[in-house]
């Protein structure tokens, strides 16, 4: 028989990695709110370097998290991205797994 503790940390073990890094969490979660977004936007509301946003969605784009469309403005170049359905679906049960680990874990002062 599994201890609560045992469970909690399975619960912690089985979250999605590719979700659960912070960055690329953020990087969800403002695509989860909109249906394209323009990379600036991402930059400054995730408070990333363009090299550091850049590095985590090729690895969501790797996953089948997100889709990135580069085209041009004129002659500037404008890179736009959007969530897929299989990122929806990772953030969704992602955030169910946070709620059932928060609601399993023992209180501090009990």
């Amino acid at each position: 028989m599994k201890s609560d503790t045992q469970d909690a940390i399975d619960a912690v073990l089985a979250l999605d990695r590719l979700v659960h890094e912070p960055a690329r969490l953020a990087i969800l979660t403002v695509l989860g709110s909109a249906e394209l977004v323009e990379f600036g936007f991402l930059e400054t509301v995730c408070r990333l370097s363009k090299g550091n946003l850049s590095s985590h969605l090729s690895k969501l784009e790797a996953g089948g998290l997100v889709a990135v469309d580069k085209s041009f403005r004129g002659k500037r170049p404008l890179t736009r991205v959007a969530i897929t359905d299989a990122g929806r679906e990772a953030l969704q049960r992602y955030r169910l797994q946070i709620a059932a680990l928060i609601h399993s874990a023992p209180d501090p002062d009990n």
